[in-house]
Formats: C-alpha cells, structure tokens, sequence
C-alpha cells in the first residue's frame, strides 16, 4: 500500500534563544535549508511544507523549493503546542487542497545533523512495527 506522508517542518520566527535561530547560515546555509533539503532526498516524503509566521522564513523556504504555510500568530507563540501546528497544517491542508495524508512526520529545523537516511529509517522502522507514532531522541548529558 502506498502512503501519502507528508513532511511538516515547523519553523516560527518568534525565537527568545537566538534571535532568527531557523535562518541564521550554518556551514553556508539557512539551519532550515538543511531540514528541507533531507526531507527533499526522503524517498517516503510525498509532500514537504514549512508552516511559520515569519515572511523571511516563508521566502527561504520558497526558494529551497519547499511548499509553504502561513501560520496564524497564535500558533507560533511561546505557548503554542506542536500538536496544534500539526492540526493547523492538517486541517489548511484539506480545506484548500483535498490533501490527507496517511502519515505526518514532523521534522524540527533545529537537528540540522538528521539526515535522509534518519529520515527514511525513521518511517520504515514506523510502518514495519505498524506504530502509532514514533519520535526519534537522543541520550543527553547533565554536567
């Protein structure tokens, strides 16, 4: 059976960290370029879309030839969940394009390192084991 998946890279432009942290370049690039272009080589990923608030973001995302999302203000405050970008994304997408997918997989700009082969083992562990869902972490460490 095939999927329809759809990638959802969430990227507000509203951070208190680093100011701008999803444009800043990073090894000659936008920390978000890094993210669509991993999701761009997934062999899985039918649709790609960065959702954001911010202008710039949307137009970096543009040029990276990344379908985009306005998010309303108020799904990209401080306070503001993943899940309700999620079913923002979600429900815009089938008001204006009849689109459902079967599957979201949401891929946060800030893990610059994750790589498409992340990405597609990621989904194929996803489908084998037949999951609900599935997230992807790693060990930290306190000093």
């Amino acid at each position: 059976m095939k999927y329809k998946i759809l990638g959802l890279i969430p990227a507000r432009g509203g951070s208190k960290g680093i100011i701008k942290k999803n444009i800043i370049p990073i090894a000659g690039k936008p920390l978000l370029a890094w993210t669509i272009k991993a999701a761009q080589k997934s062999c899985f990923l039918n649709k790609i879309v960065v959702s954001s608030d911010d202008i710039e973001i949307l137009r970096i995302a543009k040029n990276y030839n990344c379908e985009i999302i306005k998010r309303p203000k108020k799904y990209a405050t401080d306070y503001a969940s993943s899940a309700s970008v999620v079913v923002h994304t979600l429900q815009y997408l089938k008001r204006k394009e009849n689109y459902v997918p079967d599957i979201v997989v949401l891929l946060q700009p800030t893990s610059p390192l994750r790589t498409v082969v992340d990405i597609d083992s990621a989904i194929k562990l996803f489908l084998r084991r037949k999951a609900d869902a599935l997230i992807s972490v790693t060990e930290g460490y306190c000093k």
